[in-house]
């Protein structure tokens, strides 16, 4: 298409056109070639992250390099995209004499105009900062699980300006970029996708607990779902009425995790009832002797 607008931008002079017709003709041509060639860069832009990310899988257990080069490609694809964008309509707009004057005189207003426009361009530039950032850095990655606002969920997209997080739901919650470099948040596979998950019982202060510490051994060690490395009970805190005991149990990623404590939640508590019904919480209520 470069080509044919080119070949046409030189028909136009051997055209029976006037002059004012022939010279309108040319820079509409002109105004068509800067679009196409801005269209081209971004196409190859598109065409050398895609053969970049073919040496990456995504869908594997072990993706934690693989995610990491496709955060980088998308964001500073993405970028790049912007920049192409607005130099190429720049571009073509400074061939109108009147925007190419305006151009002149706003360079040549100094420094309340610069002024006027970055307040105005703040947020885009501002996002587009963090996301240069968040690709060196990478404090969050595509697929990264995180909680963000109380809320857990996935990081579906990485765009130019805005994250979308994919929640435990199926909800969708939209973030600046700038939120993930100016806000704590949660990222709870920055460097592994396992974790250790938490599983909290309350009871009673003569609950036995060498009992339910190998309870929990016999539970992790027949799940499909323990990774095999940590499994531990310990009480972490004694109470008026109740023992705080904490079960550890460890899994590959946060979605397995989650499961692995929702299994363990309901076989320690039916284990407990069934043969261990003492051990349940209780209320001790004492009377005084009669006088």
């Amino acid at each position: 298409m470069a080509f044919i607008v080119t070949a046409l931008s030189v028909a136009v002079s051997t055209a029976p056109f006037t002059e004012t017709q022939a010279a309108g003709a040319r820079h509409g041509l002109l105004i068509l070639l800067i679009l196409l060639l801005g269209w081209i860069v971004m196409t190859a832009l598109d065409i050398a992250a895609a053969l970049y990310l073919r040496r990456f899988r995504v869908d594997v257990e072990d993706n934690l390099l693989a995610r990491k080069h496709l955060t980088q490609v998308r964001i500073l694809r993405r970028a790049s995209a912007v920049i192409v964008g607005i130099f190429t309509i720049s571009l073509a707009l400074m061939t109108i004499p009147g925007v190419r004057q305006w151009g002149v005189s706003l360079l040549a207003a100094g420094g309340a105009a610069s002024l006027i426009l970055g307040l105005a361009l703040q947020p885009l530039l501002t996002n587009l900062i963090a996301g240069i950032q968040i690709a060196i850095t990478q404090p969050i990655r595509i697929d990264d699980a995180v909680i963000v606002e109380k809320e857990w969920g996935n990081i579906e997209e990485i765009n130019a300006t805005y994250v979308v997080v994919r929640l435990w739901d199926w909800r969708r919650m939209v973030l600046p970029l700038s939120y993930f470099i100016q806000t704590p948040f949660q990222n709870w596979t920055r460097e592994s996708a396992a974790l250790i998950g938490t599983v909290m019982l309350y009871v009673d202060h003569a609950a036995p607990i060498d009992a339910l510490r190998a309870k929990l051994e016999e539970i992790a060690k027949a799940s499909r779902l323990w990774d095999g490395n940590v499994v531990n009970l310990a009480v972490t805190d004694i109470t008026a009425q109740v023992l705080e005991v904490r079960c550890l149990v460890s899994g590959r990623n946060a979605p397995t995790v989650f499961d692995l404590r929702c299994e363990v939640r309901e076989k320690m508590m039916a284990f407990i009832a069934e043969n261990l019904p003492d051990a349940l919480a209780r209320q001790r209520i004492g009377l005084a002797d009669a006088v």
